[in-house]
């Protein structure tokens, strides 16, 4: 589970390289056009030493964008986004290399020489060659085919027909330009192999995924799915029912994760499971991590049917007073309902990543050995942070069976309860997901006791104990805060983690009012219940540990490729400065 664990680490530290693309295709068409402009400016001053351009930039320009559309159609998806942004990177490409070949004849005490125009057009071509077949789904082949399109048609509208033989017959500009059309090709083949024999092709894995982040995830869930496998995954439940029938709450502890990432396969599963139960439950995120993913929609509507098969396990009254021990940084809160305890685990304010399997292993035999029916465990997610350290583990550990030896003493009294959720309120923010807010309010022995759940992918540091501290102020017992883990994205998040955490852009003081005003509801509902444990087990595919050690061994190696070549590609260019 460690080495599966820093596995998905290092694909989600990959995760920035995502971002170098502009937002939005608008920046790369206008980028793009004004970067036209300014090559056509710079060889002109720089080089010619002409001011007659006037003329030469719209007409540069309009070549530019009627090139950009005939892109598209040899992109495997025509996707014009796409195009403009290569356009746009190839461009900053071309007016680089002229820049620094102008800085290079100052500092050198030389005339500016127009190798370097024809040298910039050759990059630009051989750059092209490599967007294209790593992004744009183009092979090698078509690549070489359409990679001086866009340059070469920008080169004979910008430069004086009289002068196109001698510079494009410039032996030493085609010379170090075949060069880096070839270091382009090579580099592209080879990248496409490093995932190899477990990865057939990093590209078209690359190509899926960002056809993923337009909400074609089709292709994605394929390629996942092939490498996914049958297994059976439990999930347990505690289901709340009114006295009089008229309402019912149930917390879900999937064995399955939320996941891989938005919109691919299970990634939105808690508010499916969350609708798929009458938006009257909260789904906690249980000990699992990441091989435990479902790879498709097909996958999660088979896991949905089958959830409807729950069998009651057992049933009761009664409940004890909740237990909280905190042991250094660790806290665990529990709960026994009949001879079955319900155990929150949390690290917050300091965080963690998902709590490691090897650790739901000793808190289950231990319960096991106090003759406990059967133990519920919730990972709270709650706070942002790494994998949890052994020290942390540890006290994490103790506080758990010490929180279970405690609930033994305890006496259990009849349970009431009120829930309510977020659903006809506008909660609506970017760090939240579909399924809202909820609060559950448990009235034990005359006390009331407010869990709170939200549809979310962890919690801002603090954040926890700001509400938490807010509801103490109104004279409200608040337990924990817990998310979901969902890995739905209400909007694309640019930033290293791909998502917002609950409070980043909402707030503690907002989400406390909500918080507080969905409590307030909770507790006018409060009847009398009894309670029921639920287990149903599902057989589904789920992705396991080794598609996520290609992925990272794949992304490695391509990195290790790209960071050789351009080494390479910098000291040869820095040669032709030169010469």
């Amino acid at each position: 589970m460690e080495k599966s664990s820093d596995d998905v680490s290092n694909i989600h530290n990959r995760f920035s390289l995502t971002l170098i693309n502009p937002a939005s295709h608008y920046f790369s068409l206008v980028g793009s056009l004004i970067i036209a402009a300014v090559i056509t400016a710079t060889v002109y001053f720089g080089y010619m030493g002409s001011d007659e351009i006037w003329f030469r930039i719209p007409i540069v320009v309009g070549i530019l964008a009627l090139t950009q559309l005939i892109d598209t159609q040899f992109t495997r998806k025509k996707e014009y986004s796409k195009s403009l942004h290569a356009s746009l990177f190839g461009n900053m490409l071309w007016i680089a290399v002229l820049l620094m070949g102008l800085l290079a004849s100052v500092v050198l005490v030389k005339e500016a020489s127009l190798f370097f125009v024809t040298y910039g057009m050759f990059l630009f071509a051989s750059f092209r060659i490599g967007i294209f077949t790593t992004t744009l789904g183009a092979s090698i082949r078509k690549a070489w085919a359409i990679c001086m399109i866009q340059p070469l048609a920008m080169f004979l509208v910008m430069i004086p027909y009289d002068m196109w033989s001698s510079m494009l017959t410039n032996q030493m500009a085609i010379g170090f330009g075949a060069v880096f059309l070839i270091i382009a090709s090579v580099w592209s083949v080879l990248t496409d192999r490093a995932g190899r024999p477990g990865m057939e092709s990093t590209h078209k894995t690359i190509q899926a995924y960002l056809a993923s982040q337009g909400n074609d995830f089709t292709e994605a869930e394929e390629i996942i799915e092939q490498r996914s496998y049958k297994t059976k995954v439990s999930t347990s439940q505690i289901r709340l029912r009114s006295s009089n029938g008229d309402s019912e709450f149930r917390m879900v502890l999937p064995e399955i994760h939320p996941g891989p990432y938005h919109p691919v396969g299970g990634s939105n599963i808690p508010y499916l499971i969350y609708k798929n139960l009458d938006s009257s439950a909260m789904i906690m995120h249980s000990i699992s991590d990441h091989s435990l993913n479902l790879p498709s929609k097909n996958e999660v509507e088979n896991y949905l049917k089958d959830l409807d098969k729950s069998i009651v396990k057992e049933d009761g009254l009664v409940c004890t007073e909740p237990v909280t021990v905190q042991i250094n940084k660790t806290r665990v809160t529990g709960l026994l309902f009949g001879n079955n305890p319900l155990l929150f685990l949390s690290l917050s304010p300091h965080g963690m990543e998902d709590i490691p399997n090897y650790m739901k292993k000793e808190i289950e035999q231990y319960a096991k050995n106090r003759n406990y029916t059967r133990i519920l465990i919730v990972d709270c997610h709650n706070a942002m942070g790494e994998e949890i350290s052994k020290e942390d583990g540890e006290d994490m550990l103790k506080a758990a069976k010490s929180c279970l030896d405690s609930l033994i003493t305890k006496d259990s009294y009849p349970i009431e309860f009120g829930y309510a959720n977020s659903d006809s309120m506008d909660v609506w923010t970017e760090d939240l997901g579909m399924g809202g807010l909820g609060i559950v309010c448990l009235k034990i022995n005359d006390k009331k006791f407010f869990l709170g759940w939200a549809d979310a992918n962890n919690m801002e540091n603090g954040v926890r104990e700001k509400i938490v501290e807010n509801f103490a102020k109104r004279g409200y017992q608040l337990l924990e805060i817990c998310t979901s883990d969902t890995h739905y994205a209400p909007v694309k998040a640019r930033n290293r983690n791909g998502y917002y955490q609950l409070g980043l852009i909402t707030g503690a003081e907002k989400l406390s009012k909500w918080f507080l005003e969905i409590a307030k509801n909770a507790e006018s509902k409060i009847s009398s219940a009894k309670f029921e444990i639920l287990e149903n087990e599902t057989d589904v595919k789920v992705m396991g540990q080794g598609i996520y050690e290609d992925y990272s061994k794949a992304l490695d190696n391509s990195l290790k490729i790209t960071k050789g070549f351009m080494i390479g590609s910098v000291i040869l260019f820095i040669i032709t400065l030169f010469i």
